[in-house]
C-alpha cells in the first residue's frame, strides 16, 4: 500500500474523551484514565525549564505564490491557499479547499497541514480575532483550519507569565464556551501553538497546558502537544526536530511522563512509532504491546487512529490493518471508527465500518462513534436521533456512549 505523506499531522478530535452531560454543557473526562501507577513527575518536566522561542512561529506572510505554480510540492499548496484565505477570507478559499482535494493527491495527502495554513492566514485576515475566524471554519481533515488559528495564537508571547495569560484567555469566549466541539479544537489547538512559539519545550508546554482552568480544558491541551511533538519527530514543517523523542524507544516520551499526560501521548504515539520504522503495521503492533501496564488498550487505539488515517477513512482497508494487532484489534477499531466520525463530524462511514467489525466487536464501535457524536450534539434529543438515523441495532449502544454513559 502506497504510503501517504505525514499522515498524523492532523486532530484527534476527541478521540479520547467521552461526552457527559453536567452544568447544561457538555463536558468530557478521559475514556481510559487508567495507567501507570508510577508517574514519573521529576527530571523530565524539570528538563524544560529554559525557554528557547522559536523564530518561525508567528502570524502568516502572505506571497505571491498561486496554485497554478504548486505541481506536486505540497508547501507550495500551504503557502497559495493560504494567502487565498489572506487576501478572500477563509469561506471561499475552504469550499476551493475541499474541491480540490477531491481531484489533487498532493493536496489530499497534505490536506491537513494546508488547512493549518488557511487557518492561520484567515486569522491574520481577521486581525487575531480567534473567534470570528472560528466562526468561518470547517472541521475538514480532522479540523486542520481550527489547529492553524490557534497554533499562532502565541506569537506575541516571551515570557511564561505571557504564554500563561494568553493560553487562559484565547478560547474564552462564549461562542466557543457553548459548543464542546469548538471549544475541544481550540484547547487541542493551544498545545500546538505552545510548542511551536516555545521552541519544542515539551516541558514547558505541559506545564502550560497544566495550569488552564479546568481539568478537561487541561487534558485536551495536551492532545495538541503530543501531536505536534510527534509531527517533528523527524523535522517539522518549521525546519526543527523535536528533542523529545528517541530512536532506541519509540514509546518516549510516553513512557516518561506523568500519568495525567499519557492519555493522548499513547493516543498519539503510534504515528510516531510508524513514521520511525517505515510504517511497518506488523511491528508498530509489537511496539504497543509493549507499553506499559494499563496502557496498551490507548496505545492500540491510537494504531486504529493510524490506520484510518492511512487508509483514507475505506472501512476494509482499515479492518484488514485492525486484524494487524491481533488480541488487540477491538481497540483499533473502536479507535479508527472515533477517527473517521471526527473527521466527517458524523457518523456515516464510521457506522459502515461498525456493520463490517466482527459481531463481537460492533457494540463496542458504536459506543464509539456515540462518543464522538456526543460532542457534536449539545442536547439529549440531538443525541438519540443523531444515533438513530447510523444503526437500528446498535442505536442505544450509540446513544449510551454520546451521553457519556459506560457499554
Amino acid at each position: 500500500m502506497r504510503r501517504l505523506p505525514r499522515p498524523h499531522l492532523r486532530s484527534l478530535a476527541l478521540l479520547g474523551l467521552v461526552a457527559v452531560i453536567g452544568g447544561g454543557l457538555a463536558i468530557a473526562v478521559p475514556l481510559l484514565a487508567s495507567g501507570s501507577t508510577n508517574a514519573k513527575t521529576g527530571s523530565f518536566y524539570d528538563s524544560g525549564a529554559s525557554l528557547d522561542l522559536h523564530p518561525a512561529a508567528g502570524n502568516f506572510k502572505p506571497d505571491d505564490t498561486k496554485l497554478a505554480s504548486c505541481g506536486e510540492n505540497p508547501r507550495c499548496y500551504e503557502q497559495a491557499f493560504g494567502n487565498l484565505a489572506y487576501y478572500d477570507g477563509p469561506t471561499s478559499t475552504l469550499k476551493l479547499y475541499m474541491q480540490t482535494m477531491q481531484t489533487n493527491s498532493t493536496v489530499e495527502s497534505d490536506c491537513h497541514r494546508i488547512a493549518h495554513t488557511i487557518g492561520s492566514a484567515a486569522l491574520a485576515h481577521f486581525h487575531g480575532n480567534v473567534s470570528e475566524a472560528f466562526a468561518l471554519g470547517t472541521s475538514a481533515c480532522w479540523s486542520g483550519y481550527y489547529h492553524g488559528i490557534l497554533e499562532r495564537s502565541f506569537a506575541k508571547a516571551s515570557t511564561p507569565a505571557k504564554f500563561r495569560e494568553i493560553a487562559r484567555s484565547v478560547c474564552a469566549s462564549h461562542s466557543l464556551q457553548s459548543n464542546t466541539w469548538l471549544l475541544y479544537q481550540c484547547v487541542h489547538g493551544l498545545g500546538h501553538g505552545l510548542m511551536i512559539q516555545s521552541g519544542y519545550n515539551l516541558p514547558f508546554s505541559l506545564k502550560i497546558c497544566h495550569q488552564l482552568q479546568t481539568s478537561w480544558d487541561q487534558i485536551s491541551c495536551t492532545g495538541g502537544v503530543f501531536m505536534e511533538n510527534f509531527a517533528a519527530g523527524v523535522t517539522s514543517v518549521y525546519g526543527v526536530k523535536s528533542p523529545y523523542v528517541k530512536d532506541s524507544d519509540l514509546l518516549y516520551p510516553c513512557d516518561a511522563v506523568a500519568k495525567r499526560d499519557k492519555l493522548y501521548c499513547y493516543l498519539m504515539v503510534t504515528s510516531r512509532i510508524l513514521e520511525a520504522n517505515g510504517y511497518d503495521w506488523k511491528a508498530t503492533a509489537q511496539t504497543c504491546a509493549r507499553a506499559e501496564a494499563g496502557w496498551k488498550a490507548t496505545c492500540f487505539q491510537s494504531f486504529g487512529r493510524d490506520a484510518d488515517g492511512n487508509s483514507r477513512q475505506k472501512p476494509q482497508k482499515v479492518l484488514q490493518l485492525c486484524r494487524i494487532a491481533g488480541a488487540w484489534e477491538r481497540e483499533c477499531v473502536i479507535g479508527a471508527a472515533k477517527d473517521m466520525t471526527a473527521n466527517y463530524a458524523n457518523g456515516k462511514v464510521a457506522s459502515t465500518f461498525c456493520n463490517i467489525v466482527r459481531p463481537g466487536q460492533r457494540a463496542y464501535c458504536f459506543w464509539g462513534v456515540g462518543q464522538i457524536l456526543g460532542s457534536l450534539h449539545t442536547d439529549l434529543a440531538g443525541r438519540t436521533q443523531a444515533c438513530a438515523e447510523l444503526t437500528r441495532r446498535y442505536a442505544r449502544v450509540c446513544a449510551r456512549g454520546a451521553n457519556g454513559l459506560s457499554l
